[in-house]
């Protein structure tokens, strides 16, 4: 591969620089700036109207920005109408079109660019084979459940092989167990194909389980990118912390800034915790921890048990009452009221051969989780 061809493949497929969209004097994107590597599979998450849509819309040619510039492998496409734009969209509502058949609705775009017949049936054919859809080439869509209808959807769009499919919530219309088979199905096909995929949802779970690279977002700005892992483990601020997850929030007060720690005190607390931020002796604190790290013992049993005991000594332990269990099927939660003030949840699993919830409301535990488990952020009202 010569060095323009390297470039060009390690170069953004998608970027976006400083796009901002103002509809009716309201703004629906401020200043946004994002590169789309060519291959993956992205995700935009948040809530409705945080922005996520227009940014799918802008980069398919529905929409023009009010400022900024969008590049599409390398070329300004700013002002281009979307035919002119090599991507195409799967839309949530499928925009099937009802008259057809299963075959016309996938041959569509090959017959517009005047592709030879037997071509398009070679084509269609084995784009159907990719979607699982083989056998269904007569079928009226109309006739098709709502699974079927939306991988109709995704061939019509890939079959042309563009260099970018813009995915607008595909699975939000189908029932739990279909929706979570089609995440698998996509991402299994994304990596089969190596075209570069961008999700829209409001699905935490869909964007973690299919993604390589999640962007959250809030308020037409960008609150956050990473992988998966880094944006559950990592939250950059309460926000995310709370979109992309259960959380529990404590209240703290630095007692002693350092390096990647801090010495924070809380509830009796006082310990050196790992932090990405720098802090001032005596600042206000938030210690964010996932329900799943936290671990729960009763005092009577840390008591009787002085092997028990001493691991919580050791680590990180506060007092409290459990105010309910909260029954989750393989998982139960317990809800926890600190003595030193707010309340805790925390995740327990079921012994393999005992589904009985262990603790009963107005326990007396300690809450203790690992070294390094927690993340502490500045204070937000």
């Amino acid at each position: 591969m010569n060095d323009t061809a390297t470039q060009q493949s390690q170069a953004p497929v998608v970027r976006l620089r400083n796009v901002s969209k103002v509809y009716d004097g309201q703004h629906a994107l401020r200043d946004v700036s994002l590169d789309v590597q060519r291959g993956e599979f992205l995700t935009i998450l948040g809530p409705s109207g945080c922005g996520k849509t227009t940014i799918l819309r802008l980069v398919a040619g529905f929409e023009n920005a009010t400022s900024g510039s969008i590049a599409i492998d390398g070329r300004d496409v700013t002002g281009l109408p979307p035919e002119r734009r090599n991507v195409n969209t799967v839309f949530q509502s499928y925009a099937l079109f009802p008259h057809m058949n299963v075959f016309d609705n996938v041959a569509f775009g090959l017959r517009m660019k005047r592709r030879p017949a037997d071509e398009i049936a070679r084509e269609v054919g084995e784009t159907l084979r990719l979607v699982q859809l083989e056998g269904f080439e007569g079928r009226m869509v109309g006739k098709l459940s709502g699974g079927q209808q939306q991988r109709v959807a995704i061939a019509r769009a890939i079959i042309n092989r563009p260099l970018v499919l813009l995915l607008d919530e595909p699975l939000s219309a189908l029932d739990y167990r279909l929706r979570k088979q089609m995440q698998l199905d996509l991402k299994h096909l994304q990596r089969k194909l190596g075209i570069t995929f961008v999700l829209v949802t409001h699905d935490q779970e869909e964007a973690f389980s299919m993604s390589d690279r999640v962007i959250v977002m809030n308020n037409g700005v960008i609150e956050q990118v990473g992988t998966p892992v880094s944006v559950y483990e990592e939250p950059c601020n309460l926000y995310v912390a709370r979109f992309v997850g259960e959380i529990n929030i404590i209240d703290a007060e630095v007692v002693e800034p350092g390096d990647g720690r801090a010495r924070v005190r809380t509830g009796g607390l006082d310990v050196f915790m790992r932090t990405g931020h720098a802090f001032r002796a005596g600042e206000k604190a938030h210690i964010l921890l996932r329900p799943e790290d936290l671990r729960v013992e009763t005092l009577k049993d840390l008591a009787e048990d002085p092997e028990l005991e001493d691991i919580f000594a050791r680590g990180r332990s506060i007092v409290g009452t459990v105010e309910e269990t909260i029954y989750k099927g393989a998982t139960y939660d317990v809800v926890v009221r600190l003595d030193a003030g707010g309340v805790v949840t925390a995740t327990e699993f079921f012994n393999e051969d005992d589904e009985t919830v262990y603790f009963r409301a107005g326990d007396r535990v300690a809450v203790s989780w690992v070294e390094g488990w927690e993340v502490v952020l500045p204070y937000e009202k």
